[in-house]
C-alpha cells in the first residue's frame, strides 16, 4: 500500500470516529472527571465533561452534570448549562428518556 493510500485510509478512519468537534476539543473524560472531583465548583470542567459524556452516548451522566451547574450557579456563562441542556434535548428528541427526565429535573429547579 502506498503512503498516499495509507494517509487516505487514516484520514477516513479518523474522520468517522469524531462525534463532534466540540466533544473532541474538551479533553479526555478521565482528566475532566478528576478536575471536577478536585474542584466541584469548576463549572467549565463540569460543562466540558457533560459535552464529552454526551459524545460517548452517556446522556444521563451529561444531564446530571449540567443540572448540577444550574443548581450551583444558574447564571454561569450566560446561562450556558441550561442552554446546553436545551440543545441536547432538541438533538435527542422529545420522547428520549434522557430528555423527558432532564426536562422534569430542569423545570423543578427553574420553577421552584
Amino acid at each position: 500500500m502506498s503512503a498516499s493510500n495509507r494517509a487516505t485510509k487514516l484520514w477516513s478512519a479518523s474522520s468517522t470516529m469524531v462525534h463532534s468537534p466540540s466533544a473532541q476539543s474538551v479533553g479526555p473524560i478521565a482528566e475532566l472527571e478528576k478536575r471536577v472531583a478536585d474542584d466541584p465548583k469548576d463549572h467549565q470542567a463540569r460543562f466540558d465533561l457533560a459535552v464529552a459524556l454526551n459524545s460517548k452516548s452517556k446522556r444521563k451522566e451529561a444531564v446530571d452534570h449540567l443540572i448540577e451547574i444550574v443548581k450551583r450557579d444558574r447564571k454561569w456563562n450566560d446561562d450556558g448549562a441550561r442552554k446546553q441542556l436545551v440543545q441536547f434535548f432538541e438533538a435527542w428528541g422529545p420522547t428520549d428518556e434522557a430528555t423527558v427526565d432532564g426536562r422534569k429535573r430542569l423545570s423543578s429547579i427553574l420553577f421552584a
